[in-house]
């Protein structure tokens, strides 16, 4: 068993599927990780637990709905006396519904995206902040993407909710200046994950998406996040973007009136 001093804390959202599932996975392949875990379904996190829990310091998983901000103050309160010291903060969780324009979405998918990928991100921040800065001491790992960069036909919402955790994670670091904790906004492209398929509600439709690629899968932005995680305290990567070879930034879309064109 690790001493205390060497044992880092790390709390994952959304670890029940793809980039949280692969970070807890790889974190438990480090030496001296304890690990938490919560998502929304308890049968994939126990499941994960079992796996994996014999290589780290200990487990904790615990179900949790990030759009119910009494549910995350609840587990904050309750969390295990070794699990309070939160090292790592990898906010994974989040989501994308719907690819119709904007004309045409669903409002409750609207809601739903604004409420998990921003309402939840920043109250799990606080929290972890409120034991971080204690202890002078922390890093803050988010999920952003390239949709918060670059937008794209249906990306709407989604993309928005992503440029605010761009600029939330920025807005972190120049608070915490001064500090020796840590911000890093990791932004992934073209990710064949379990992504599409809840965005798009058909399982044909979402492995079309990948059809003819290779995209990122969730164990490369694992390795990416124990990677900047892992690096000397006074290094801090502010911000990362991640395509797959296959993919580039395209070029600006132009509509032709067709009594225009010669």
């Amino acid at each position: 068993m690790s001493q205390k001093s060497d044992i880092r804390t790390i709390l994952i959202t959304g670890a029940s599927s793809g980039y949280g599932k692969a970070t807890a996975e790889r974190y438990a392949d480090i030496e001296h990780c304890r690990l938490i875990l919560v998502a929304r379904r308890a049968e994939r996190l126990e499941a994960l637990k079992a796996k994996i829990e014999r290589k780290t310091e200990g487990t904790y998983v615990h179900p949790l709905d990030l759009t119910d901000p009494q549910a995350i103050d609840t587990f904050f309160d309750t969390l295990p006396p070794p699990f309070k010291d939160i090292d790592i903060i990898v906010n994974s969780g989040g989501l994308a519904l719907g690819v119709e324009p904007a004309q045409n979405a669903d409002l409750e998918n609207w809601q739903r995206m604004i409420q998990t990928n921003i309402t939840g991100l920043v109250h799990m921040t606080r929290r972890c902040l409120d034991l971080m800065v204690p202890r002078n001491s922390g890093h803050i790992v988010n999920i952003g993407s390239i949709a918060g960069q670059w937008p794209y036909p249906g990306g709407h919402v989604y993309g928005s909710t992503k440029a605010f955790v761009k600029m939330f994670s920025q807005s972190l670091k120049t608070d915490l200046i001064g500090t020796n904790i840590r911000v890093t906004n990791l932004e992934p492209g073209l990710s064949q994950t379990e992504f599409s398929e809840i965005r798009l509600k058909d399982t044909e439709k979402a492995a079309a998406v990948y059809t003819g690629t290779e995209p990122l899968a969730g164990e490369d932005i694992a390795e990416i996040i124990t990677w900047v995680t892992g690096l000397p305290k006074h290094v801090n990567v502010n911000a990362l973007e991640v395509m797959p070879t296959c993919q580039a930034w395209n070029s600006l879309q132009i509509h032709r009136e067709p009594d225009k064109v010669n």
